[in-house]
């Protein structure tokens, strides 16, 4: 059996390549194999043409690849080849999964690095140049998103905070928006929704709760939903 290799999961951050940190470029432009995300561009995969390419793609209500596969194929590279390179959409730490990966490459002993990346949200904040806390008004910041596990029904909570992110928030806006509504919140509360974040089909829409809980029209791509008062626009800021 070949010596086994070492696995770095790599955040790619949201989409852009110059996005990705100088150490995730690195390690990429050393990989003997590189096992992808489906939200992953070409464009970052130009960074590693001379590795292995392997889509191990999981999105949101189509056939994907099963968690437990591509922990077995993680394991599997590791055996064949010195430098793997397992590479997540967005940050690894962030609703990547890393856990499951991490736990079954270190039962078997194999040495693990992770690289983070710039999450979406972030990204995001900085694109609609909307930061997500503001003196006086937002101090607190949730993360959520209301998929869960295979087997287990969706959670319907949502957290108690200032300003929320909802990431894979197309599908959910309606029932997001109505729980919070029912929860108090301002019909008139600020909402921004961004897709495809900082990619050349990026798009932005301002609205307001009450709109949100008609829905959205249908987005390709990734739809990141944020949401409270410190999303109101400045007086003077560029729609």
């Amino acid at each position: 059996m070949a010596a086994v290799g070492k696995v770095y999961l790599v955040g790619a951050g949201p989409g852009a390549q110059d996005l990705i940190t100088l150490r995730g470029a690195r390690i990429l432009g050393e990989a003997d194999v590189v096992l992808y995300d489906a939200l992953v561009t070409d464009e970052m995969l130009d960074l590693c043409r001379q590795a292995v390419l392997i889509s191990v793609g999981k999105r949101a209500g189509q056939r994907s690849a099963d968690q437990s596969a591509i922990n077995a194929q993680l394991v599997a590279c590791a055996s064949q080849y010195g430098r793997v390179v397992r590479l997540k959409g967005g940050d690894p730490m962030l609703f990547g999964r890393a856990d499951e990966e991490l736990t079954a490459l270190e039962e078997l002993g194999i040495e693990v690095e992770v690289v983070p990346g710039i999450t979406t949200a972030v990204a995001a904040a900085a694109a609609t140049k909307q930061p997500l806390t503001k003196r006086g008004v937002a101090r607190s910041v949730a993360f959520f998103t209301s998929s869960t596990a295979p087997g287990h029904p969706d959670e319907p909570a949502i957290p108690s905070t200032d300003t929320l992110v909802q990431y894979m928030g197309g599908r959910e806006a309606i029932a997001t928006a109505q729980r919070l509504l029912d929860q108090g919140r301002r019909p008139e509360t600020p909402v921004v929704v961004i897709d495809n974040v900082s990619r050349p089909d990026q798009h932005i829409s301002r609205i307001t709760l009450a709109t949100l809980a008609h829905g959205l029209d249908v987005r390709k791509g990734p739809v990141l939903v944020m949401l409270g008062e410190a999303m109101a626009a400045r007086p003077n800021q560029p729609l």
